[in-house]
């Protein structure tokens, strides 16, 4: 790894919004590597307790008298102008940088950085990477953006110069990095409070595209036209994946499912067998996030039976059709971080892979902006529910400058034929699930934000 020492310079640092998953990754590592971290954030949390047990001390709450004697400031996106932190850093003229600036710079202190970017799979083909380096015993650096059981948290930190790294396209973040490979899984229309619309998004991607030097490779799915086009924009390596492109270089053929809806399938590169895979994640989309994985470790040479046994101990990241438990004896609860019509539509079609009576989504919208502008899109998705209950958005960074409430949402789903509910306290959806689901029916909470407590609730 190059020296960790570039970043000497800010020997005590400060994180505004370190319970954050990818804050807290960041701070363990420079923990680990010696600098003296401390950091604060608005509430308590499971991951707060972690950071406090390895010995960096959080403040709940501000108190701007901690900032001094700080060498630098890290702050989170969602901290506003007038955080109390962060101007008295202003006042202190200590120097502050964004979350995303700061671990670009950290990716410069390894040769090697593997980003895994995309609208929808990040998290997932980000664990199925790290989890095929760490058991080829490569000893990667990690950043995954959720609790990763296998690992134990959402951080690893190797002693070489890997570092497998989540790269968000939100606010055009992952511009900030310096990634010798990348994975681009799929090109699609979010957080179009920020881009806009689709050729926004698409440019965001060139110009990151455009970071990997010559030496380097790019990983994209050939089932998506605007992957594709960012062969043009690189003069990196290419490899392509796919199910539906015969010209991809590895290819899932013979796709079945069995009662859990777990995917099995033969990979063929360049029209030769390759391996058979089985996955312990259920739905298709998993077969192309399996592919990409499979894709950029080849080209790392790690052999054919560490990845298939890698792939098979995954059982999944936190809130990715996470189980959680059942109750009425025979009701399956799961929980799922889609927050977009095309994962709430892929997991839906995972859900129909699985052995069950009803399913039963209760969903959470996530930004008023992202509720308006796909307002239809949703609707059109949760019909692949037997029943729907839609509780109140979720607002995130947002006011409700949009006209727009999860009523809205309901409404437009009955317009559609939907079977829907709109109820807006989780104990009254926790009531009205206990008293209408039946055996062998399952309940899905879906959404980025607060449902899901819900099944934690269901199962208590």
């Amino acid at each position: 790894m190059k020296a960790i020492n570039s970043l000497i310079t800010y020997k005590n640092i400060y994180f505004i919004g370190i319970g954050g998953v990818s804050m807290s990754g960041i701070a363990h590592t420079l923990k680990y590597f010696g600098f003296n971290v401390s950091g604060s954030d608005a509430t308590n949390s499971n991951i707060i307790q972690n950071l406090i047990n390895s010995g960096i001390p959080v403040q709940i709450g501000n108190n701007p008298d901690n900032i001094k004697n700080m060498d630098l400031v890290v702050y989170t996106a969602a901290i506003s102008k007038d955080d109390p932190e962060l101007i008295m850093a202003h006042n202190l003229n200590i120097p502050t940088m964004e979350r995303a600036v700061f671990l670009g710079l950290l990716t410069k202190c390894f040769n090697d950085t593997i980003t895994i970017s995309g609208t929808h799979g990040k998290t997932t083909t980000t664990s199925m990477v790290s989890l095929c380096f760490l058991k080829a015993n490569l000893n990667p650096s990690i950043q995954v953006g959720a609790y990763l059981k296998n690992i134990s948290g959402n951080y690893v930190v190797g002693n070489s110069d890997y570092f497998i790294l989540e790269a968000c396209e939100y606010v055009e973040s992952f511009l900030h990095f310096f990634p010798k490979s990348a994975i681009v899984l799929n090109i699609d229309n979010d957080h179009l409070d920020y881009f806009k619309n689709i050729d926004n998004i698409q440019n965001a991607f060139i110009k990151y595209v455009k970071l990997l030097p010559s030496d380097g490779l790019l990983v994209i799915n050939a089932d998506d036209n605007r992957c594709l086009s960012l062969v043009n924009a690189t003069s990196a390596m290419i490899i392509t994946y796919g199910i539906n492109n015969d010209e991809a270089d590895f290819i899932a053929k013979n796709i079945f499912f069995d009662d859990n809806g777990f995917p099995e399938f033969d990979v063929y590169n360049k029209n030769q067998f390759y391996c058979h895979i089985k996955l312990s994640v259920p739905g298709k989309h998993n077969v192309l996030n399996a592919l990409a994985c499979i894709s950029m470790c080849s080209y790392y040479n790690i052999d054919v039976e560490t990845i298939k046994s890698a792939l098979l101990e995954f059982t999944g990241a936190d809130r990715r059709m996470e189980f959680k438990g059942k109750f009425n004896n025979n009701v399956t609860v799961f929980d799922d971080y889609a927050h977009h019509p095309t994962e709430i539509k892929a997991t839906a079609l995972a859900l129909k892979n699985k052995k069950f009576n009803e399913s039963w989504a209760v969903f959470q919208p996530h930004t008023y902006s992202r509720t308006k502008n796909l307002l239809e899109e949703f609707a059109d998705v949760l019909l692949n529910f037997d029943n729907v209950i839609i509780t109140d958005i979720y607002a995130a960074r947002e006011k409700n400058n949009y006209g727009v409430s999860s009523k809205d949402l309901a409404d437009k789903l009955n317009s559609f034929g939907g079977n829907v509910k709109y109820i807006s306290d989780f104990n009254d959806i926790v009531s009205y699930l206990k008293e209408n689901v039946k055996d062998n029916d399952i309940v899905l909470t879906i959404g980025a934000g607060t449902v899901t407590e819900i099944g934690t609730m269901l199962i208590k």
